[in-house]
């Protein structure tokens, strides 16, 4: 896996355009014949991932795919790293004794060359020359105005499928315990239970164990219709735009933010299912592939997406598809900050800064 991390940073760094390759499964003997061997098809299912692997290691992030390809009907494989404009490329962390943070290698000929102080600061002093400044870029919520504030509303998430649902579980718990205790009929249950769920719905007799169980698994079992509650019905769309004031146009741009977590901030990972013909199906593949990469941890929400180019003059919006988020009463009063950093390939320095979300 070194030999895989140096070859695709020393071709990054190549004084070539447009993309770079690299060939597995086609090996030269001492006279030079060529010798294709079948690479087994469970290498191209992405684990390992080897886009995750390099962005995992090197730094900038390399667009990299790999794919088969047939030659003489042998199976080969073929790494395809993207047009390289971001130079120079070098190791984000250490991975071995031998290839430590820092280091940077550069494609000469046939062999890889470790790039030194003069290499790098050339590579530095052309990419200042060629860049433009993030002093130009404002980002912020759209409007008639770019606005740095957003006013959100919150709701009352008492309301959701899977909250109702344990409600009415906890009541027929609370008798059937009380029933177990007390010898309360079973009339009272089946009464209650009618009040709850309506006459349509059968009365079962169950323990206290066994409605336990139930409220246990309730959030998955209630998983689609709680994000169709709070991603289509209750769902508020967030959107933010940049106004670039520049001369030539910003490159290969990318977005990340980073904002506060909370129990009563919910953000879709995903485009939530669909509600069709009483059933629920996925998101089409579209969907899901215009929608910002969101990712959940336990004290923050972490949002990334691909951006492309943003050209002068006028405001671009920066997600394809607009953030789905629904937030709690509990918000109610609270401030959010949120910090956020634009990347790109001719940007001189990443375009920085604060944004804040107040809940109504």
């Amino acid at each position: 896996m070194r030999e895989f991390l140096r070859d695709v940073m020393s071709l990054a760094n190549a004084e070539v355009e447009g993309r770079r390759y690299i060939v597995v499964g086609v090996d030269f003997d001492d006279k030079g014949r060529k010798q294709t061997n079948t690479v087994d098809t469970a290498d191209f299912t992405g684990t390992p991932s080897y886009q995750t692997l390099a962005n995992e290691y090197i730094e900038p992030a390399i667009r990299l795919r790999y794919q088969p390809v047939s030659v003489d009907g042998t199976r080969i494989g073929i790494f395809e790293i993207g047009d390289c404009q971001d130079r120079p490329y070098m190791m984000r962390v250490d991975y071995s004794e031998g290839l430590r943070r820092g280091d940077a290698y550069k494609r000469v000929k046939n062999s890889a060359i470790k790039m030194g102080r003069r290499q790098l600061l050339e590579l530095f002093e052309r990419k200042f020359r060629d860049s433009v400044s993030a002093s130009d870029i404002e980002i912020g919520f759209p409007g008639e105005i770019i606005h740095k504030k957003l006013s959100l509303p919150t709701c009352d998430l008492s309301q959701m499928p899977s909250a109702l649902a344990s409600r009415k579980l906890e009541e027929m718990l609370r008798l059937s315990t009380e029933a177990g205790k007390t010898g309360t009929p079973t009339i009272v249950a089946r009464l209650t239970h009618a009040r709850l769920y309506g006459a349509q719905e059968p009365f079962v007799d169950r323990s206290p164990e066994q409605i336990l169980q139930e409220l246990e698994q309730i959030r998955t079992r209630y998983r689609d219709q709680d994000s169709r509650f709070l991603f289509n019905e209750r769902a508020e769309r967030l959107q933010l735009v940049a106004y670039y004031q520049g001369n030539e146009a910003i490159t290969g741009a990318s977005l990340s933010i980073v904002m506060p977590n909370h129990d009563a901030f919910h953000i879709a990972e995903a485009p939530p299912r669909r509600f069709v013909n009483d059933r629920f199906i996925d998101a089409l593949p579209e969907e899901v592939a215009d929608y910002p990469a969101v990712t959940l941890q336990d004290t923050s929400v972490k949002i990334m997406t691909k951006i492309g180019d943003i050209t002068p003059g006028e405001p671009r919006e920066l997600f394809r598809a607009p953030l789905l988020a629904c937030f709690g009463s509990e918000l109610k009063g609270m401030r959010f900050g949120v910090r956020y950093r634009l990347d790109a390939q001719n940007l001189r320095q990443p375009a920085t800064g604060r944004l804040k979300i107040e809940f109504a």
